[in-house]
This record gives C-alpha cells, structure tokens and sequence, in this order.
C-alpha cells in the first residue's frame, strides 16, 4: 500500500512514457539513487495498465501525450479504480500549466518537467525527490473536482468578521476545491498560498474561480477583502501577507532568497499572529513544515486554527509537524473542513456545527 514501504525495501517505479529515449533518460535518472528501483516500462497506456497489474509498483511516472490514449484520461482511470502515486513527467505539463492543474486536480501527485532532466544535477535530484515522496503519501480518488465532498450549506452566510488564512502544499489543489466547494458564495475572506510554481497559480486560481461559489483571484498589493473573496498568492517573486493594522487588507513583499518556498506560508501565517482571534489560519495536506511554527503562534495569540488530519491528507508533512507543537486547536478530516471554518466565521456558529 502506499505510504507503508518498508524502510528496508526500494521504492519500486514503472515508466511510462511513449519515447524510448525519454523512458531510458528517466531510467537513467532514477536508477542513480539506491532507494529506487525501475521494475518496468510502458509505451502507452494499455501497456502500463497491465504492467501495474503484474508488477505493483509504487510510483509510476506518466507522459501526458501518448498514443491510443492520452496521459490525462489514463491518470483519470487510474485514480477512480486503484488510485496510486502517480508523477507527471512530461513538458506539456510545463509548456501548458492547464495540463498540469489538471493532472494534480485529478489526484497526480506532482509533475516535473522532462527537460530540467537534461541538465543534470540538483534537477535530477528534484525526480528522485518527488519519487520518494510520492511512493510515501496516500493519493484518493479526487473529490474536490466533481463539485467537492463538502456540502454547500443552505443557510444565508452571516459572517462576524474574522479573515480565514489558508496554507497548502501537495494534494492541494484537490483539497483546496474540496473546502472550497463548501464555502457559500458571500463566504469569509480567504487568502490561500499554495506551494506551486508561479506559471501554474494562475491556471489553479481559475479553475478554483470556476469550481466555487466565491469569487477566487490572485492576490494584489494593497487590496482589500471582503466577504464572497478568496485571494491566492500568486508566487513567483512575491509573497502574500496581512497588513499590520487592518487584516482586511493585503501586503505584498518580494522573496529575498530566504524562504524555500515562494509562496510562504511561514510569512502569511505570521502575520496573521498580531491579528489574533480575528484571524481563523487552516494547514491542509503538505510535505515539509512550512508554516507550522507560524501557526502555533498564531494559536498562542488568541487565532482559532484547523489542521487537516493524517488520514485524509495526500502528504501528512506540513499537518502533522504543527500537529506536533500543539497548534491545532482542532484537527478535521478534508471534507468536514469548510463546515469548521463557516462555524467560526459566522455569527450563527450553531448552524455550521
């Protein structure tokens, strides 16, 4: 099962991908790391189909466009009869950001672009990576794509002013329309930053828009929230916060190499703290811990705050390291999460319980 290998047994990966020289360059990759290994290749979808029947693997790389079937269909057929970590291989996924948010909304774990593979080095070392971790987390059939799991409540939205601070990583994208799909469309004032490359957020904050009742935009300089407005960092060069005296307002600030990641939630969280208990912050699926410690301040400082258990989350990272240092003041599965959110941010708490 995935995310239950033995620490003593390597990570088995399938290829697939209708190139042989683009099946030998991954090969050539992975096999350089000794946690992995290759137990076998497919040149389209029907070939791969039977190979994960025989073979198991762990993890499977996939190309987007192949014959007989394209990449996207077959990921979508594997995630609704025997979802598995699945990686995105390919430069469409790159060249064109809607192949990529829709591989991750369909429950792909990750993708990687095929040409960073050609340079060798720490890009090499960035497949291996997203391998491990893929064969380590616990990808479902996607829920948030079909209109979410989380029912759209009937009750007029009264909210009593608190902003909702939301931090994601891998598995996001799913999880994100998840919650999402249950927010009313005058729900609170949301502000998201989601670790995904910059060329991608503008592609996720439309289909988010699509998706929900909210009106979803990126994030601006000096913007003002209100209620029916989710706001998504828009990554790159900048990073979202709150403004210091008015939480209602967005500050922009440029990445100065310092922060891994770009968005940080690790800065959005913190600057949720001297906001207190008008600010409701919510950690959902993730690797790492960006945004933890941020979090347990925000709980010390009077904010409510939500974090997305270790069963309903693709990658249990980010939830489970403030899990640890105790900043949850409560943990909810992935479809239970917007119905705690709306209790917290209405004056009519009862209804949303």
């Amino acid at each position: 099962m995935p995310g239950t290998i033995a620490a003593n047994r390597k990570v088995r990966v399938l290829i697939v991908d209708d190139t042989r020289t683009m099946r030998a360059m991954i090969r050539a990759v992975v096999s350089r790391a000794p946690e992995i290994e290759v137990v076998g290749e497919a040149g389209d979808p029907y070939e791969a189909r039977e190979l994960i029947r025989a073979l198991n693997p762990d993890v499977i790389t996939l190309d987007v466009e192949m014959p007989r079937m394209d990449g996207l269909a077959f990921l979508e057929r594997i995630m609704r009869l025997r979802p598995m970590p699945v990686v995105m291989v390919s430069s469409r996924t790159t060249e064109n950001s809607h192949a990529a948010i829709r591989a991750l909304s369909l429950g792909a774990v990750d993708c990687v672009d095929i040409a960073l593979l050609r340079k060798g080095g720490a890009e090499c070392r960035q497949l291996i990576d997203t391998l491990l971790m893929a064969a380590a987390s616990h990808p479902r059939k996607p829920q948030g794509s079909a209109c979410g799991s989380a029912e759209r409540p009937d009750q007029t939205f009264d909210w009593n002013g608190k902003v909702v601070v939301i931090g994601a990583s891998t598995g996001g994208v799913d999880a994100l329309l998840t919650v999402l799909s249950g927010y009313p469309p005058d729900g609170p004032p949301t502000v998201i930053a989601q670790h995904m490359p910059a060329a991608f957020l503008e592609s996720f904050t439309n289909r988010l828009d699509r998706h929900t009742a909210p009106s979803v935009v990126p994030a601006r300089d000096g913007m003002r929230l209100g209620r029916g407005t989710v706001c998504v960092a828009r990554g790159g060069d900048e990073h979202i916060l709150l403004s210091n005296r008015d939480p209602l307002r967005l500050k922009k600030i440029t990445d100065d190499g310092t922060h891994k990641y770009v968005p940080s939630i690790d800065l959005l969280f913190s600057s949720a703290v001297r906001h207190g208990a008008n600010v409701i912050g919510v950690m959902l699926t993730g690797m790492g811990r960006d945004g933890a410690d941020a979090m347990a301040r925000m709980r010390l400082a009077g904010a409510h705050t939500i974090v997305q258990d270790a069963e309903t989350s693709v990658v249990d990272g980010m939830p489970r390291a403030a899990r640890e240092l105790d900043a949850a003041a409560e943990v909810a599965s992935l479809p239970e999460i917007a119905s705690r959110i709306l209790a917290r941010t209405s004056r009519t708490q009862r209804a949303y319980s």
